[in-house]
């Protein structure tokens, strides 16, 4: 989040909703985070640690509370830390869904 490092280069289709142009990465770290964890490939979450760093990277999904079940097990992978650890993990634990039948 320094201003020496060089701003990230993520796809617009992640952002789909926002405005792409205006989005401030530094404000909205936490937005950005999810959304690129949630939505993006390999080469977006490189970027993302990248500028970011691995430790607020870490904070941030550790407390997201909700995440797409199998990029919780990537995000697990990623900053090399248990599932159980996550709140969305638990959140999702303690409300079931139906059975799919």
């Amino acid at each position: 989040m320094n201003e020496q490092k060089a701003k990230p280069i993520f796809h617009r289709r992640i952002f789909w909703d926002v405005n792409f142009d205006a989005l401030d990465y530094d404000k909205r770290a936490r937005f950005v985070i999810e959304r690129i964890f949630e939505r993006g490939d390999v080469e977006d979450i490189r970027q993302c640690r990248r500028y970011y760093g691995d430790k607020l990277v870490s904070e941030i999904l550790l407390t997201a509370k909700y995440l797409p079940e199998r990029r919780i097990y990537l995000a697990a992978a990623v900053i090399d830390k248990p599932i159980s650890e996550f709140l969305c993990y638990t959140l999702r634990q303690s409300n079931p869904t139906h059975l799919p039948y």
